[in-house]
């Protein structure tokens, strides 16, 4: 634990410094959860807060719960506020992620893997394409994601899927369709969010086992943003294409510093990389070189 303390304090003094910085355009607009959402399993284990603008999703040893976007979109941003299970989550998974409804399914992914207590979450990201996925990123988050609120965003256009955790860029999935990777472009997709027990991998493999003496397990949420061209499910391409803010030409690659934010992220916080797995991938998988993944 003593590394990690002073893994915080280098990011301190990172955020210190940045302040001079250009932010990014504060794009996302919150608005209560059922403008955007509803639930999908086990309602009565979502309780809502202030009229909705707030909503607090909770996992005992009967049951987790969820709730999925009213829409289907392709391509926007989407983004939420999150504060993750406090105290000891080991075995819990809080996810957040976009998924079409096909075999072949598309899907964008946010996990976060609780812990016992005193030890940091986990970050782990993946994107599907075709229906294949095995593109784990994992990393630590250099805050404590169970004292506050903070935003984790997916933008998603014809040239890159970016995930953000505040306005820091932790992943890039370039369009690499030149070098023979499918990627998400026809295939609407739905926002979905659910905390539930996975304490058969969640947690060093599934060597810890969650702590049913510590349930009920409690997620909250707010701030449920979403911009994005909404799609039926047989609509192939986006009507409003090339007229949105997220699909401009500022949009189409990272800025120098957004690429500088996301290096810091990587050489500091990465556990794993599939890109840099040689034992399970012997060759780099194209998409790695494009998205400076290595």
């Amino acid at each position: 634990m003593a590394s990690f303390t002073i893994l915080r304090c280098l990011c301190l003094l990172f955020l210190s410094s940045s302040l001079s910085m250009a932010a990014p355009p504060k794009r996302a607009i919150d608005v209560p959860f059922q403008n955007n959402y509803v639930p999908t399993w086990a309602n009565d284990h979502i309780k809502h807060i202030n009229g909705g603008n707030e909503i607090q999703l909770s996992l005992d040893k009967y049951t987790g719960t969820g709730f999925q976007s009213k829409g289907s979109y392709l391509f926007g941003h989407f983004s939420m506020h999150i504060k993750m299970v406090p105290g000891d989550s080991a075995g819990t998974v809080t996810a957040f992620y976009l998924s079409s409804t096909n075999s072949e399914h598309d899907e964008i992914d946010f996990e976060f893997l609780g812990n016992r207590t005193g030890q940091p979450y986990i970050l782990q990201t993946n994107v599907f394409t075709g229906g294949k996925g095995n593109r784990e990123q994992r990393i630590y988050l250099w805050f404590d994601p169970t004292k506050d609120y903070h935003s984790y965003s997916v933008l998603w256009n014809m040239y890159q899927i970016v995930f953000f955790v505040d306005d820091y860029p932790i992943r890039i999935f370039k369009n690499s369709k030149d070098l023979g990777v499918r990627f998400p472009f026809n295939q609407p997709m739905k926002i979905y969010s659910s905390l539930w027990n996975a304490d058969d991998w969640a947690t060093r493999g599934g060597l810890e086992k969650t702590d049913w003496s510590k349930a009920p397990f409690v997620a909250s949420y707010k701030g449920f943003h979403i911009d994005g061209c909404e799609a039926s499910a047989q609509q192939k391409f986006c009507a409003t294409q090339g007229r949105r803010w997220w699909d401009q030409k500022e949009f189409q690659d990272l800025d120098g510093l957004q690429y500088r934010k996301l290096a810091w992220v990587r050489q500091r916080f990465t556990i794993y990389n599939y890109c840099t797995d040689r034992s399970r991938l012997p060759l780099m998988p194209a998409e790695c070189r494009r998205d400076r993944d290595v």
